[in-house]
């Protein structure tokens, strides 16, 4: 499914949290799945948001790879990503448990990024952080680790399990400094729409809570019924199970 790169600006803009408040609107998935959990954080909290396409891989580093060389995998990655001119963001499962080194480094972030990749996730660990913030390249990690041990690179395109989450190549991906989120590509369009209404809805409460007039609890409760009021008219209109 092709999202337009209008839509794909569109949700840059948003923080993952507020993506996250709006995909519960619609009530197309339980609202504890969706997500990464906290095993998974952004090493380059200042960077905007992250949006793009997952690229899935595999990746091992306790023993010397079955023939072959340590990077012989990227030609694959590379070659993908030339042929793709969405916006992509690299996942990758750390087999090893736990890490054993780091997933990338300054020279393989440096070519994702010249052939498209706007973003990097391991469930395992990274390293030359300071090179690579230097790239203004988005990271999620697990941790950080000096060595590339026997680093080498397994499947690509298959599904993976990264922070809690099975991710399948393709998928759109939306990263910031609170973490990484799905989102459903049928929604895309109406997600980046609906952004601006539901965050213009929560500074019913922001506006009152952060004024300087008397704070009191009748005043609360009063703006947070207009708060629920307006987001139950958004997700009324928006839902998809057709119920409430």
């Amino acid at each position: 499914m092709s999202i337009s790169a209008e839509t794909l600006k569109k949700l840059a803009q948003y923080d993952t949290p507020t993506i996250c408040n709006v995909i519960e609107l619609f009530h197309v998935r339980p609202r504890n799945v969706g997500y990464m959990d906290h095993r998974i954080r952004c090493q380059f909290p200042e960077l905007p948001p992250m949006v793009g396409f997952a690229l899935t891989c595999s990746f091992r580093s306790d023993a010397p790879p079955i023939g072959g060389d340590a990077y012989g995998g990227m030609e694959q990655q590379v070659e993908q990503l030339a042929s793709d001119s969405q916006p992509t963001v690299m996942v990758f499962q750390d087999l090893d448990d736990p890490a054993v080194s780091a997933t990338f480094g300054e020279v393989m972030c440096s070519t994702y990024q010249a052939y498209g990749s706007v973003g990097l996730i391991t469930s395992g660990a990274g390293r030359d952080l300071e090179q690579v913030q230097a790239l203004k390249y988005p990271i999620f990690t697990g941790g950080t680790i000096c060595s590339h041990a026997y680093c080498h690179l397994l499947h690509m395109g298959l599904p993976v399990r990264v922070g809690g989450l099975t991710v399948l190549s393709g998928q759109l991906l939306h990263g910031d400094a609170n973490g990484v989120s799905e989102i459903p590509l049928d929604l895309a369009d109406e997600v980046a729409d609906v952004c601006e209404e539901f965050i213009a809805a929560e500074a019913i409460i922001l506006d009152y809570v952060r004024g300087t007039e008397e704070k009191t609890a009748a005043g609360f409760l009063e703006v947070r019924r207009a708060f629920q009021k307006q987001a139950q008219a958004i997700t009324q209109r928006v839902r998809r199970d057709q119920q409430g």
